[in-house]
């Protein structure tokens, strides 16, 4: 069930728009805010609100991937695998990262402090290889500066 705080939120930006689902996104992003990640009847609930199916809210839900549709650590971690990435070197970044935390792609550590996650593109091509830790864009990465990268997150 949405809090009565979540309900505010995405009310008002329902306010800005001429039809109420188009603050789908927007919804989804605010209920994110406040648990972390979208759950199963957290899509009900914010169908229900703009009048939509749970199936028009989840579509948008799965189509963005920076909205979490299972628990995800503290710190989100997405590293870039796109070709530029792979070329300059995001494959020694990604296994340093494996040695520091333990983790693969799509897994979170136990003390649920960091979730890796692969990202298509980040737009940052020209300073590659890049990564974003929460929404921390870092580039031109090298194996020598992960450590001090991940000790921020604390």
């Amino acid at each position: 069930m949405l809090t009565e705080k979540e309900k505010h939120e995405i009310l008002e930006e329902v306010k800005l728009y001429p039809y109420p689902a188009v603050a789908c996104l927007d919804a989804l992003k605010i209920v994110q805010k406040h648990r972390g990640w979208i759950t199963d009847e957290s899509v009900r609930d914010i169908a229900g609100l703009l009048a939509l199916s749970t199936e028009q809210v989840d579509s948008v839900a799965t189509f963005y991937s920076r909205i979490y549709r299972h628990e995800v650590g503290r710190h989100v971690i997405l590293i870039c695998d796109g070709i530029t990435c792979m070329i300059l070197g995001y494959e020694s970044v990604y296994d340093r990262i494996f040695e520091i935390l333990g983790i693969r792609f799509g897994e979170t550590t136990l003390d649920k402090r960091f979730t890796l996650l692969p990202v298509s593109c980040l737009g940052d091509c020209d300073h590659a290889p890049a990564m974003m830790i929460n929404n921390d864009l870092y580039n031109n990465l090298t194996v020598e500066n992960i450590d001090k990268l991940l000790e921020k997150y604390v």
